[in-house]
């Protein structure tokens, strides 16, 4: 785990730092950021968590989502954590933010993030990074959205919610 967190405020305004694991427990709400991507077939690319994940492994999630590192630009945080997750870089757009407050019970964490939703698209190589995710597919949205409805116990919490957001 990297050891600190940007803690914000309910407007995003910065009001300190948190070791990961700490603000985790503690349910302190912080920075975080969420990558959708799709290629030209509208399909998105959805990854698998690692089980040794320290919350929700094994789930099924969107392609990248991390945390800015203490000053580090957002934009440069996005584009750095997608190539270190996913193997590749591409445009990003930002779509809209959100705040989320969940308690995994089994983990003994909370995850309060102050989320900053992007999209992009991509139709090359995607390497996952084993210690990220050990599993990557593309699925249709129409597929993805069957599934979502049958199996929500696959996914995470954040990415479910992203989905409920984006109308689709």
């Amino acid at each position: 785990m990297q050891s600190n967190l940007i803690l914000v405020d309910e407007n995003d305004k910065i009001i300190g730092t948190a070791e990961k694991l700490d603000a985790h427990k503690k349910g302190l709400l912080h920075r975080a950021f969420s990558i959708l991507i799709f290629n030209s077939k509208n399909e998105i690319l959805l990854q698998r968590r690692a089980l040794h994940k320290y919350h929700s492994g094994g789930l099924w999630t969107n392609a990248c989502c991390s945390h800015p590192r203490i000053n580090e630009d957002l934009y440069v945080a996005i584009h750095k954590r997608l190539l270190e997750e996913m193997g590749f870089d591409c445009a990003l757009e930002k779509k809209f933010e959100f705040i989320y407050k969940i308690w995994f019970e089994k983990d003994q964490i909370f995850e309060y993030e102050y989320d900053h939703v992007f999209v992009g698209k991509y139709d090359g190589f995607v390497i996952p990074n084993s210690e990220e995710a050990d599993e990557i597919k593309w699925i249709a949205l129409y597929d993805l959205m069957s599934d979502l409805k049958e199996n929500p116990e696959n996914y995470t919490f954040w990415f479910k919610e992203i989905i409920a957001k984006t109308g689709w």
